[in-house]
């Protein structure tokens, strides 16, 4: 899309070395002023969203409106990740929308326990080991999840002019083998949820987000053909939404969630199980 340079030393280098070869098309001194001038406006739009999510280091309180931004940018950067790299036909695609959600999760982890995925928020909530998360409190969260789902696919479809892919099916499968897919991949998200970052025994206190990262990377090279591996209501409700705009049908996010709330489920009954020995604790998720 744009070479991603990041980094306006990039950009200028880039620029400088190109000088010499106007006989390229878009070469010749002058592109990396453009480029700076994003670069620098992504650097004041993450500084003016760390004050909002981390008040606590600015002297103010911490509020449910910090969480809820926190669960709207790890999310909207999840989603938004997975868009691009399938438009863009990344052969990396899980590697690179794992490593997205593991970087959000340590950059918001402490902020609002960095669920970005309304099926393990239920699962959460479900496994009674987190009572501040409150029914009220988790609808917030899904909420916010859900918003910034559709928010980051029309941000993909438009900076692909209006491209999208369809949520359903893949080549040679069913909805059965979806079904079956997405309820056990999830299942195995939400149970490492559960098991790295709430539980009091087998919580891991520097490798979690590696580890739920890393679930994202089996489940998309596992059940990516089948089912495009989506793992997380946010992810299917932003790419029906997104899907919309070149006539797809949005009732596929809802068959999609279902399925993933239902491994959200499992899992938590799972946990229940082999987790038997924690208490209930309302330590705050880092997950």
């Amino acid at each position: 899309v744009s070479g991603g340079c990041f980094n306006p030393a990039v950009a200028l280098g880039l620029d400088l070395s190109s000088a010499s070869e106007p006989h390229f098309e878009g070469t010749g001194f002058g592109w990396s002023g453009p480029y700076v001038a994003y670069e620098l406006t992504g650097a004041l739009l993450a500084a003016v969203l760390f004050k909002l999510v981390r008040p606590g280091d600015f002297g103010k309180a911490k509020t449910e409106v910090s969480e809820l931004i926190s669960e709207f940018l790890g999310t909207y950067m999840l989603v938004l990740t997975v868009g691009l790299n399938v438009l863009g036909k990344s052969q990396a695609g899980a590697f690179s929308i794992a490593a997205s959600l593991t970087s959000m999760i340590y950059a918001l982890g402490d902020v609002s326990g960095a669920h970005f995925n309304p099926a393990v928020t239920v699962a959460i909530m479900a496994s009674g080991r987190c009572p501040d998360l409150t029914i009220a409190k988790a609808s917030s969260f899904i909420a916010s999840q859900i918003l910034a789902g559709i928010a980051a696919a029309y941000t993909y479809a438009f900076v692909y002019s209006g491209g999208s892919f369809p949520l359903g099916p893949g080549a040679g499968f069913n909805w059965a083998s979806v079904t079956v897919a997405e309820i056990v991949f999830t299942f195995v998200l939400c149970y490492v949820v559960l098991c790295v970052a709430v539980s009091e025994h087998t919580k891991a206190s520097h490798m979690f987000g590696l580890a739920i990262g890393s679930c994202v990377t089996v489940g998309g090279c596992a059940i990516g053909g089948i089912s495009g591996g989506s793992l997380n209501p946010a992810v299917s409700f932003g790419i029906a939404g997104a899907q919309i705009l070149n006539g797809g049908y949005f009732y596929k996010a809802l068959l999609y969630s279902a399925m993933e709330v239902t491994g959200g489920l499992a899992a938590a009954g799972a946990f229940k199980i082999t987790h038997a020995v924690d208490s209930p604790t309302d330590d705050k998720l880092w997950a």
